[in-house]
């Protein structure tokens, strides 16, 4: 599978990114409507469709990151019309925070504000303000953590209640996507928050932020983190009761990267210690899903011993840079060949030599799921990020 030695991991990564971006930038930019096209097919044809808060903070998040590393004023651009694009239509100026979605020509849709997207607004702009020095754009990211804070946090159990309407109150439908389970909280929306928390950190040192992360990091390590498996609980009651049988290996090894990366943000050597060697745990759990094609497989129910043989876009994306950094942790060069090997199925099976960008999936038979290349959920963040995290490591290495 993946020989390739990292300075030519390197290269091909930053051809990778290079494509990836001329993609998004080719075929997903709205001139008629504004913004992004909120859908674009397998074909390359944009199609009319809800726009979501979660593509267009990524959109912003991966091509503000995207000009931090190569200062190509071509990413800029992309990234300051989804910030306008953000401001103007997703903000909620009335009640704070973020609309859900978006009709095509940009009236509301859905104004809940779901807290896994709040996060992704956080998680974006700060990354943005990392970009341009945009004061608007970091007071936005401090004023949505701030709701969250306020409307979201649970002060009785701790950790973040996964939705609320409109205007911040209570509501009966919780689930992100009609997939997901209703219930009060979960590890996405949590691994999302610190994932933003940290990012905003970043930029703003600020004592409560860093108190909050802190107890970000508590409620994986007592709650979402399965001791014995560590494999990540995906859905608990208030109380944190877990209420799901489900392991997802994607989630499994991006967190075990985020956790890690969130301890070292806020420079807290007993939080690093720890989620070092859980890293290294996870990444062991996350790699009971590796076929032997080198893919990472969807999801696997213990209840039921029910495999889901897909291999989506988004776990082999955070394969490459989990297995990478539990490398980097470790010395153990298997991790190494699990990253190398994550990016061989990718270059095998899920790049579109013909029309560009990674196809959705493959199934069982490695054949292309014939799903969307841009959408609600299919954003160039997960695969844009791995190729953008993997370059700035490798850099790192090589100047040790």
């Amino acid at each position: 599978m993946g020989s390739i030695t990292i300075e030519q991991y390197q290269q091909e990564l930053k051809t990778e990114l290079n494509h990836l971006l001329q993609w998004w930038s080719t075929y997903t930019v709205d001139e008629q409507q504004g913004g992004f096209y909120a859908q674009v097919d397998y074909l390359n044809q944009a199609q009319p469709a809800a726009k979501g808060l979660v593509l267009n903070a990524r959109i912003l998040y991966t091509f503000s990151s995207a000009y931090l590393l190569s200062n190509k004023e071509s990413d800029l651009k992309l990234a300051d019309r989804a910030y306008r694009y953000l401001l103007d239509f997703f903000n909620d100026e009335l009640n704070g925070g973020f609309f859900w979605s978006l009709n095509p020509d940009g009236t509301l849709l859905d104004g809940k504000k779901q807290v896994y997207g709040q996060a992704f607004a956080v998680y974006a702009l700060s990354e943005y303000y990392k970009a341009t020095r945009n004061e608007e754009a970091l007071e936005l990211a401090k004023a949505t953590y701030q709701l969250l804070e306020k409307y979201s946090y649970d002060e009785v159990f701790t950790g973040y209640i996964e939705a609320h309407d409109q205007a911040w109150g209570l509501i009966a439908d919780l689930r992100l996507s009609e997939k997901d389970q209703n219930e009060k909280k979960s590890m996405n929306t949590h691994l999302h928050v610190i994932e933003a928390y940290a990012n905003l950190y970043s930029v703003w040192p600020n004592g409560a932020l860093k108190n909050a992360i802190i107890q970000l990091l508590n409620n994986f390590r007592e709650h979402i983190v399965d001791s014995k498996r560590f494999h990540l609980h995906l859905f608990f009651a208030e109380n944190w009761e877990v209420k799901s049988s489900l392991v997802s290996f994607g989630h499994d090894i991006e967190a075990a990267w985020l956790l890690f990366e969130a301890a070292e943000i806020i420079n807290d050597q007993t939080q690093m210690v720890h989620f070092k060697q859980l890293a290294l745990k996870m990444a062991d759990a996350a790699a009971i899903g590796l076929a032997e094609n080198g893919g990472l497989l969807y999801e696997y129910d213990g209840t039921t011993n029910r495999w889901i043989k897909e291999y989506h876009w988004w776990p082999q994306a955070e394969a490459m840079v989990g297995f990478f950094n539990a490398w980097q942790l470790s010395a153990k060069q298997q991790y190494l060949q699990q990253s190398l090997n994550s990016w061989a199925f990718v270059k095998k099976y899920l790049k579109d030599k013909t029309n560009g960008e990674w196809f959705w999936g493959v199934d069982e038979n490695l054949n292309p799921m014939d799903e969307v290349k841009a959408g609600f959920w299919k954003c160039p963040y997960h695969n844009g990020r791995a190729c953008i995290e993997l370059i700035k490591r490798i850099s790192r290495i090589k100047l040790c």
